[in-house]
């Protein structure tokens, strides 16, 4: 007899071996319950029975979503859905202790730690979060950042008794002065003070204000200087957008660099195009002379400018570029002058704001070299002395000027001849200080032949003779000056009381000159 059949026949007989209860041909121990077809195929008997497995598999879940999910007015909620909706919520709890694994294996023992809070999947029914972990997001102090002082009341005190503390305390001090630190300027890195709760000094205080305010006044004159001023070897944009219209328009064909730095300018060298109107012809090669338009190393322009008469009502020393402008104005006319009078000179091609394109003194870019850097023989520099000397005469008495920085820096040796440059400062003897300028010329001229070797080179008070026409005859220099002097006191009163630009200087023969 199998073992079946002695199941089935003596069910109340002895348990048997583990084996036999174990056997998958055993018979099975629950009994079945009969019901009826229209049991078996109704919907609601379905639900329920599929509601009473879901309560044996996820126990814990059900109690928890029975409030949202399983209602007695939700209760049509399909199961699909609410199956999406465990699955889900397992696999945020599941991603949400990764994230405090890693925050933990990362902080370590750290006293600076890292919050993934922002990565974190939140639930309103996530209850695993422990009551010790914050949510930086909800909090409104932040606890990286210290305190800041509190403020001292009117009164001047906080405490009583023995515990009263003024707002002269050193600690208070110390920390009311750390926190004023921050409103220093954001270049100034001042570091976190009030975190390490830095006490400074009032005199500590007032070193570093007094620093972080300089530091703040130089960085704006950089950048007012690299923005609005013209540097050696270089443009600002405005001077560079200017030469650039000179190229486009074709009056430049190019411009290939920088061959003379000063005090007052930079000259380029460049390239003639082709003039708009047919009267004017531009030369093959010309030098371009952007004036700087800073101050800085050349200070005691004004000098020049606000007692000439030419320009004396449009001066204001309180706009630097207007004095640039009138500066480089002032060159130009000069440079016209000297060019009608046949003084050898460069030709004044335009002008445009403060950069002055002229003629070029030299070839194939290589400037002419200054009377100081080039050797002469004996018969060219008694050649050169002379004609320094013509030309010091006309320019004094047909172009009514006075070079007022004539040396051998300012005087190009070029096709056998002497090339006068840089009149920007030339003023007219009438100028208050135009004697003056013009011996201090004489000077320069005679003491560089003289060293030159020129024998018929005359000293300063007989070459300033020979220019002006003058006759002063005085012993020593400090007379002579001294006569200059009251020269030109006189002809400076006799301008104011006349108005009139007339040179009162006798001279021997020469007519009085008149301006232009």
């Amino acid at each position: 007899m199998d073992s079946v059949g002695v199941a089935a026949a003596a069910p109340d007989a002895r348990p048997g071996p583990a084996w036999q209860s174990k056997c998958p041909w055993g018979a099975p121990n629950t009994t079945s319950i009969s019901c009826s077809l229209a049991d078996v195929m109704s919907e609601q008997l379905a639900k329920e029975l599929q509601l009473e497995e879901e309560s044996a598999a996820f126990p814990e879940v059900v109690a928890v979503a029975e409030g949202p999910f399983i209602t007695g007015e939700n209760i049509d909620t399909s199961s699909d859905l609410m199956l999406a909706q465990m699955l889900q919520m397992e696999f945020d709890r599941e991603y949400d202790a990764q994230l405090r694994r890693e925050e933990r294996k990362i902080n370590g023992d750290s006293k600076v730690s890292i919050s993934f809070e922002n990565y974190r999947k939140v639930h309103p029914y996530d209850s695993d979060s422990s009551e010790d972990e914050v949510d930086w997001q909800d909090t409104r102090h932040d606890p990286y950042r210290a305190d800041k002082p509190t403020t001292t009341p009117r009164r001047g005190f906080i405490g009583k008794g023995k515990d009263i503390t003024t707002k002269h305390d050193e600690v208070v001090c110390g920390r009311k002065n750390t926190a004023r630190m921050e409103n220093f300027a954001p270049e100034f890195q001042v570091g976190d003070g009030i975190g390490m709760d830095l006490k400074l000094s009032n005199q500590v205080f007032n070193a570093l204000k007094q620093h972080a305010y300089s530091e703040e006044r130089r960085s704006a004159r950089l950048h007012e200087k690299k923005e609005h001023s013209t540097a050696e070897k270089a443009v600002d944009p405005k001077t560079r957008l200017l030469l650039y219209k000179m190229v486009n328009a074709g009056m430049l064909e190019t411009i290939t660099g920088c061959i003379s730095t000063g005090k007052e300018s930079v000259v380029f060298h460049a390239y003639g195009g082709q003039s708009a109107t047919e009267d004017k012809v531009i030369p093959p090669e010309c030098a371009i002379k952007v004036f700087k338009t800073t101050l800085n190393e050349f200070k005691n322009r004004d000098k020049y400018i606000k007692d000439d008469y030419r320009f004396k009502d449009r001066f204001s020393k309180l706009n630097p570029r207007k004095i640039i402008r009138m500066w480089a104005e002032k060159e130009m006319h000069n440079l016209t002058r000297m060019q009608n009078a046949g003084i050898p000179c460069p030709q004044v091609v335009i002008l445009k704001k403060h950069v002055l394109v002229m003629s070029f003194i030299g070839k194939d870019q290589v400037p002419a070299p200054k009377l100081k850097d080039v050797t002469l023989s004996s018969e060219d520099m008694k050649k050169a002395y002379y004609q320094t000397l013509n030309m010091m005469q006309q320019l004094y008495k047909e172009c009514n000027l006075v070079h007022a920085d004539l040396s051998e820096y300012n005087m190009l040796w070029h096709d056998g001849k002497v090339w006068l440059i840089d009149v920007s400062q030339s003023v007219e003897p009438t100028h208050p200080h135009g004697l003056e300028f013009l011996f201090r010329d004489c000077r320069n001229v005679s003491q560089f032949f003289q060293k030159g070797g020129v024998a018929e080179a005359l000293n300063e008070r007989e070459l300033f003779n020979a220019v002006s026409g003058l006759n002063i005859t005085a012993d020593n220099e400090v007379d002579f000056q001294a006569e200059i002097e009251a020269l030109e006191k006189i002809n400076e009163d006799h301008v104011q009381n006349h108005g009139k630009k007339l040179s009162t200087f006798s001279s021997d023969g020469d007519p009085p000159i008149y301006d232009e």
